[in-house]
């Protein structure tokens, strides 16, 4: 969530960014600030209201002391008609701090500024490449062909147990599944992350932390008995674990990895983009977390994204990295960078991963904030990447390494696997 100041202090500013989004934002920020001056003027009538009646029942207290009750009787009819008013007064400056917050969850965060302005992923910038693209031929298969063929991802018996969207992973490919999870976590672990085990439920107040809530809102499973939700990422419950935290600098950066199945309904998602593993009601990802001070964000929101690129090169898939445009970046995100592997059979790219600036905007909505050794609050930091989501990743490792002999397991999986071929 935006701050008031900043909206009140730099509003052209925060018109004219958000305009890279696409999002003309210029009457909503007129009546937020409307709306602000309103519940400031109440709240400053309310305070001086409430000062004359505590300056009345001073005066009325000195004069019962010295026994001229006669002269406090319409000193007290003054305080009543007072603290009618008062109570007028808090009741407008409640009513507009409520509709205030109501318009503030409106808006998206502000795009840095290098962010380009763009309406789709077509306006994204690519901005590396990096392996050589594989030519398997006319007789190539897709990974959904592949599943069958090897017996490893059923998603006739998902459909069947759960619907579509929940495929069963068998034999070797729950095994690689199992690999793949294990080796993005040691791997983080090396790089100094923190593991956690979080929940797969959370409440409102967590989707609204970190803004799932209540932009998300339709994408989200919801349990309307506990009023629960399932995670759509593992970001949710881990950034969440500083909700209503003070951190003082020497307590950052703060840098946890996760583990996690996902849930999201994607509702209205249909066709051939999300044939297969493509896209997925339920997935697994292991995710990364940071959180920082403002000063280290970008530099953090790099290393992420090298991090990531590395894993990657490990796996020995040909990636790309692109920075989102305005128009493409999430509600929450003030900049993005979504790493693609290329898919051989289906010769196109597929996002595996997406990591994430949010600068203050999660921090504000969750009351997050650094306390220097001056005294000054500050809002933290937070970013987040996946590293890496599973269902993108099998579906291009299972393409491009297939052979006449079988699929190939890349390497540095095979002592995670137990295996270097599945056929």
């Amino acid at each position: 969530m935006l701050s008031l100041q900043v909206i009140r202090d730099q509003r052209q500013e925060v018109i004219d960014r958000l305009k890279i989004r696409q999002v003309d934002a210029t009457e909503l920020i007129a009546k937020i600030i409307r709306l602000d001056d309103v519940r400031r003027e109440s709240q400053q009538q309310m305070d001086a209201l409430n000062a004359q009646g505590n300056a009345l029942a001073r005066e009325i207290g000195a004069l019962f002391q010295v026994g001229k009750a006669g002269e406090a009787k319409p000193l007290k009819e003054q305080t009543g008609e007072l603290k009618i008013r008062s109570k007028e007064a808090e009741a407008a400056m409640e009513q507009a701090r409520k509709e205030l917050e109501e318009l503030m969850i409106l808006l998206p965060n502000l795009p840095h500024p290098s962010v380009l302005t763009g309406t789709s992923a077509e306006d994204n910038e690519i901005v590396f490449e990096e392996g050589e693209l594989p030519d398997l031929g006319s007789a190539a298969l897709a990974h959904w062909d592949l599943g069958k063929q090897y017996r490893i991802i059923d998603f006739a018996l998902g459909t069947r147990i759960a619907g579509a969207g929940f495929p069963v992973y068998q034999g070797k490919g729950a095994r690689l599944q199992r690999a793949l999870i294990n080796f993005f976590l040691d791997q983080a672990l090396d790089a100094g992350y923190s593991e956690i085990q979080p929940p797969y439920l959370v409440n409102a107040a967590s989707g609204f932390g970190t803004g799932q809530l209540p932009d998300k809102d339709g994408q989200m499973y919801h349990i309307p008995e506990e009023d629960l939700y399932l995670i759509p990422t593992a970001e949710v419950p881990v950034t969440n674990l500083y909700r209503d935290v003070i951190l003082k600098p020497q307590d950052l950066p703060i840098r946890h990895v996760a583990y996690s199945a996902c849930f999201r309904r994607e509702a209205g998602s249909y066709g051939k983009d999300v044939r297969g593993l493509n896209r997925l009601h339920q997935f697994d990802k292991v995710e990364i977390v940071q959180i920082t001070g403002p000063d280290q964000s970008y530099a953090a929101l790099e290393e992420m994204r090298e991090y990531v690129t590395g894993l990657l090169r490990k796996l020995e898939i040909p990636f790309r990295i692109v920075k989102l445009c305005g128009g493409d970046i999430s509600f929450t995100a003030a900049m993005t960078y979504d790493m693609e592997v290329y898919s051989a059979a289906q010769k196109r790219w597929l996002e595996v991963s997406s990591v994430s600036n949010f600068e203050s905007f999660q921090a504000n909505r969750m009351k997050l904030r650094i306390r220097e050794e001056t005294g000054r609050m500050l809002p933290a930091h937070t970013l987040n990447g996946s590293a890496l989501a599973l269902p993108r990743m099998v579906a291009a490792i299972l393409e491009n390494n297939q052979t006449p002999e079988g699929i190939r397991v890349p390497d540095v999986l095979i002592p995670y696997a137990g295996f270097d071929l599945i056929s």
